[in-house]
């Protein structure tokens, strides 16, 4: 498995404060710039990149002059206000040399957990990856409270691998990777190549945090990693201080520590979507839609619905049924209810016609449902 990041086309990858700013003094713009220029490699491989980028509270705490890491939200709050000017602003002179154009999106805990927003945002990120945008994402710290943060940018880019449905995710930080104990600590500790996501014995060797720079440490690393294989996603935490290590990675090389996700991407989504979601409303489907979905893999079409029940909106999930009352199916339906009575029974091409608007031409594409 040396050849994970190699073989993979969509990577999130997640640089973490210490890479970014100069021990909390700023932004370090030689470092962003090298960033930029390992993407821009990336780009050039084929592959499609979403950076998960810390930084913005570190650089604000420079502009405001504050030597320590505040611990008040609000406060945190403040400094990321200030900080994210200046995040943005450099990664875009960075990525501008090399032709590219990027694209700030922040993104709270609450849009995910929210279907609409979770598929909201989805559509957002797959739309800028399609323009040959680099997406830079970090946790919207200026409106986070302390029940919907993230708490850090390592859980935050495990569920983007998610939402987006990376094949890898890749974690830089200041360790090569994961070992057997904290090696700062311990002399013995023993570097780990290889494992399974999800592993509780490794993730009983994760220690604590790692800077007073960041939030995050190999802890977290580990969990994250444990997250994205939910989706089928593989992990690789290794140094961002390591030359080149990004190309370096999609050239095959073995670098870091490799965590494996154990399930296939659709067998994990599969599951969450059949086990994990509410049912808000359910819609009945001619034998035509069924036999679609059954046995020819479609996604549902707004022409193969006959009765539409219950209050749902854009993105919750819906039961299918067919003419006999058998559930066959469920899924994160694009319309809501008043939506779909509109255009039941009519084709894909009729949809903006009647709405006056087109989300998507399916009504539950087959990525996002589950044959039960």
């Amino acid at each position: 498995m040396q050849s994970i990041i190699k073989q993979s086309q969509r990577l999130v990858i997640k640089v973490g404060s210490s890479l970014v700013t100069n021990q909390g003094k700023g932004l370090d713009h030689d470092a962003l710039a090298l960033w930029a220029a390992q993407i821009s490699k990336l780009k050039q491989m084929g592959k499609e990149v979403v950076l998960v980028s810390s930084g913005a509270i570190a650089e604000g705490m420079q502009r405001l002059n504050w030597g320590k890491r505040p611990t008040a939200l609000y406060e945190l709050q403040a400094a990321a206000a200030v900080g994210q000017m200046g995040l943005a602003q450099a990664y875009a002179s960075c990525f501008c040399k090399h032709q590219l154009q990027n694209a700030q999106v922040l993104l709270t805990h609450e849009d995910l957990s929210n279907r609409k927003r979770y598929l909201n945002a989805r559509s957002t990120l797959n739309t800028l990856l399609k323009l040959n945008i680099i997406p830079i994402i970090n946790e919207n710290d200026t409106v986070a409270t302390e029940e919907i943060r993230f708490g850090d940018n390592d859980t935050l880019a495990a569920l983007v691998t998610n939402l987006i449905e990376a094949d890898a995710l890749v974690i830089l930080t200041d360790q090569a990777g994961l070992y057997t104990s904290d090696p700062r600590k311990n002399t013995n500790a023993v570097f780990i190549n290889e494992a399974s996501a999800g592993d509780p014995e490794i993730e009983k060797m994760a220690g604590g945090v790692g800077s007073n720079i960041g939030s995050g440490g190999m802890q977290s690393k580990v969990i994250a990693a444990k997250r994205a294989a939910r989706s089928g996603a593989h992990t690789v935490i290794a140094s961002g201080h390591e030359t080149d290590v990004l190309v370096r990675l999609a050239q095959g090389e073995a670098i870091g520590t490799r965590l494996l996700a154990k399930v296939p991407v659709l067998a994990a989504r599969k599951q969450w979507l059949a086990d994990y979601l509410q049912v808000r409303g359910r819609v009945i489907l001619d034998e035509g839609a069924v036999t679609a979905l059954k046995l020819d893999g479609k996604s549902l079409l707004s022409i193969g619905v006959t009765q539409v029940s219950g209050d749902f909106e854009r993105g919750e999930t819906v039961a299918c049924f067919d003419v006999d009352g058998k559930e066959i199916a469920r899924g994160l339906i694009n319309y809501s209810a008043a939506e779909t009575k509109k255009i039941m029974r009519r084709t894909s091409g009729d949809i903006e016609a009647i709405l006056g608007y087109v989300d998507e031409p399916e009504l539950i594409h087959r990525d996002n449902l589950v044959l039960l």
